[in-house]
């Protein structure tokens, strides 16, 4: 876990390798290589040159966690009915945040989980934090997909007993976790900042500028695994 702010919250990563099946093939991990950028990053300027916090971002076993196939699909789940005072707050609150990203980053909102890439659930994450008192969570599971590639999804749970402005703090400053900022800003005003602020920042300029710095960066996400003949 990173920080132990409200919002400064990155999960323990939770890892699943489905590297190996029961025909005697074993499958290997790609080797890290650059994709493309997104359009919308590639296009991304800074003309005030405000800088960026690279520097705080972890580089997980897999390298940078980085999406390769667009537009990445969000799947937000509606607010349990057990807690009706957030059920008209939840969706309004989840829909800015992803719009907010939108702006800068190709997502889709979908309505099937299980086409999901990145899910987000009204789900308090003290449940899973030894007690300690959080806002969000973020985690990641990785797979081999339908296409032979390594690839990964997210989870997002958020305390959904917050006021609307700060369940859209917390949404937003997970999902850039999700698309692959894995740490932290030392600055207030980036929405990456690692703890909860009173008025919460809408995306920066220096959170856009480390997020194309990571897709710049070489990963073994979405790259195809390999195959070769185990022994008998």
């Amino acid at each position: 876990m990173i920080g132990l702010g409200l919002l400064g919250l990155l999960a323990a990563i939770v890892i699943h390798l489905g590297w190996a099946d029961s025909s005697r093939a074993a499958l290997q991990a790609p080797d890290a290589q650059v994709h493309l950028l997104p359009a919308a990053l590639a296009q991304w300027q800074d003309p005030q040159q405000q800088g960026d916090y690279f520097d705080q971002i972890k580089v997980t076993r897999v390298g940078y966690l980085i999406w390769s196939q667009f537009p990445v699909k969000v799947y937000a789940q509606p607010a349990p009915e057990s807690l009706p005072l957030i059920q008209e707050k939840w969706p309004q609150a989840v829909d800015q945040a992803i719009q907010a990203w939108q702006a800068y980053f190709p997502l889709e909102v979908t309505t099937d989980p299980n086409q999901a890439n990145i899910s987000i659930s009204a789900v308090d994450p003290t449940q899973r934090s030894q007690g300690r008192i959080r806002s969000a969570e973020t985690r990641f599971k990785l797979y081999v997909d339908d296409q032979q590639r390594l690839a990964h999804r997210f989870t997002i749970q958020v305390r959904a007993n917050q006021t609307e402005t700060y369940i859209a703090a917390a949404v937003r400053h997970e999902l850039g976790h999700a698309l692959g900022i894995w740490g932290h800003s030392q600055l207030k005003t980036d929405a990456l900042y690692f703890s909860q602020v009173r008025t919460p920042p809408p995306i920066s300029a220096r959170d856009m500028n480390t997020l194309k710095r990571v897709y710049q960066q070489p990963t073994r996400l979405g790259w195809p695994v390999q195959s070769s003949d185990a022994a008998p």
